[in-house]
C-alpha cells in the first residue's frame, strides 16, 4: 500500500524519528511519534510543535489583474488585501457550496495561495480554467515543502534563525531567509495557538526541520494531535465539516465573507453562488454547524447521529474526539437550525446508545493568536 502513496520531503526524517505512518490525502504521513498524541497535543499548547504539512498545495498567481481575477472566485476582499498580509478564503461553486478553503497572501509581486492537500489538483484546474487567461497560475507542488511551527514558544524559536519574525503579528506574511534558504513565513496556523507556517524549498526542508527540532522547546507532532488541536480551536476540516454540499452560511463561516463582497458591499457578489449565499444570509438556513460539548466521558465521533429528546434525528456529527486541553470529549456537527441555540440539550447516538451533548460556543479552548 505504501508504494502507491506519495511522500513528503521529510518522509525519511519521520521514519528516523519513529513516527507511525498512515495514508492521508494520498500521502504517507506521520499520525504520531513515540511521545504519543496526548503528549504531543499538550506539548504544542505549552511550548512548540513542528508539523510537516508539505502535502498541502502551494500556488503562485502573477499578473496585473491577479487580485481582481481571484476575487471572481471567492467571497473575499482580495483587491484590498494589503501587501504582507494573508486572509482566509473559500472557493465556492454555482450552488454556493464550498469547493475548498484556503489562505491567500499578498506578497507584493504575486498572490500566494495554500490549499488543502486532497483538493489541490482540482483547485489548480479551477484556477486555470476560470482565471488562467487573466493571470499566470503556477503550482509549487514539487518545488516547496511546508512546515508549521505552533505554540507559545514558536516565536522565540524561529527568531533565533530570523530575528525579524518577532515583529510579525497574526496573519502577517513575509519573505524570510532561514538557513540561507528563501522562505515564505506567515504568522498563522491551524492549532489556535500563536505560531508560523513556513514555505521552504524542497532541498532545504530537512535541514530546516532538523534545525528547529534541535531547539529544546520543539517536538515533532503528527496528524493525530493536529486534529485534536484544530478541533479544540473550533476550526473546520475540509471534506468533513464542510464540502460542496455546504454553504458558508450553513458552515457558520459568515465571518469569512468580506464586507466589500457582501450584498450591501462596495464590490458585492460576482463570485460563484453569490445569490444563494446572500439569500441565505437574508432568510436563514435549515441547518447550521455548531460546537458540541459532550456531557459524558464518551468520545463522540464523526458520523454519529444527533437526536432530540424524542429520539428524532436532527443532525449529524462531522468531527469529534477527546479534547486534551479541555479534559473532555468535544465535537462539532450540523443540526436543524431550531436546535442551534447555545446550551440546547441533544443526544449523540454512540453504538445505539444516546450520549448527552450540549450546543456550545467555539472555540472550545481560547485562541492565542498574536495580534500585537
Amino acid at each position: 500500500m505504501t508504494e502507491s502513496l506519495l511522500k513528503t520531503p521529510l518522509h525519511a526524517l519521520h521514519l528516523e524519528l519513529g513516527a507511525r505512518m498512515v495514508p492521508f490525502a494520498g500521502y504517507d504521513m506521520p499520525v504520531q511519534y513515540p511521545l504519543g498524541v496526548l503528549k504531543e497535543h499538550q506539548h504544542t499548547r505549552a511550548q512548540a510543535g513542528l508539523f510537516d504539512v508539505s502535502h498541502m498545495g502551494q500556488i503562485l498567481l502573477t499578473g496585473d489583474s491577479t487580485a481582481a481575477a481571484l476575487e471572481g472566485l471567492v467571497p473575499v476582499d482580495i483587491v484590498g488585501l494589503p501587501v504582507g498580509m494573508q486572509r482566509y478564503a473559500l472557493f465556492t461553486n454555482e450552488q454556493g457550496g464550498i469547493l475548498d478553503d484556503l489562505m491567500v497572501a499578498n506578497l507584493g509581486d504575486c498572490l500566494y495561495l495554500v490549499v488543502n492537500a486532497a483538493c489541490k489538483h482540482q483547485d489548480l484546474a479551477h484556477l486555470k480554467e476560470h482565471i488562467g487567461s487573466r493571470c499566470h497560475v503556477e503550482p509549487l507542488f514539487e518545488e516547496r515543502a511546508l512546515l508549521a511551527l505552533q505554540g507559545p514558544a514558536a516565536v522565540a524559536v524561529l527568531a533565533r534563525l530570523a530575528p525579524q519574525v518577532s515583529g510579525m503579528t497574526f496573519m502577517n506574511i513575509a519573505r524570510v531567509t532561514l538557513l540561507d534558504y528563501d522562505c515564505i513565513v506567515s504568522r498563522s496556523g491551524y492549532t489556535g495557538e500563536d505560531g508560523f507556517e513556513i514555505s521552504v524549498p524542497v532541498e532545504g526542508a530537512e535541514a530546516l526541520a532538523r534545525a528547529l527540532l534541535a531547539e529544546p522547546e520543539v517536538q515533532a507532532i503528527g496528524l493525530g494531535a493536529r486534529d485534536s488541536l484544530r478541533l479544540e480551536a473550533g476550526l473546520c476540516l475540509y471534506g468533513h465539516d464542510m464540502d460542496t454540499q455546504t454553504t458558508p452560511v450553513e458552515a457558520s463561516l459568515v465571518w469569512a465573507l468580506s464586507k466589500p463582497r457582501r450584498a450591501d458591499g462596495a464590490r458585492a457578489g460576482g463570485f460563484p453562488g453569490a445569490e444563494t449565499i446572500f439569500a441565505q444570509q437574508q432568510n436563514g438556513v435549515a441547518r447550521k454547524r455548531v460546537g458540541l460539548l459532550v456531557q459524558e466521558r464518551v468520545p463522540v465521533r464523526e458520523g454519529a447521529e444527533l437526536v432530540d429528546a424524542n429520539g428524532a434525528v436532527i443532525g449529524k456529527v462531522t468531527s469529534g474526539g477527546f479534547g486534551p486541553t479541555l479534559g473532555a470529549p468535544v465535537a462539532m456537527g450540523y443540526v436543524d437550525s431550531a436546535y442551534a441555540a447555545l446550551d440546547t440539550e441533544l443526544f449523540a447516538m454512540v453504538r445505539n446508545k444516546p450520549v448527552a451533548v450540549k450546543v456550545a460556543r467555539m472555540p472550545f479552548v481560547p485562541q492565542r493568536y498574536y495580534r500585537g
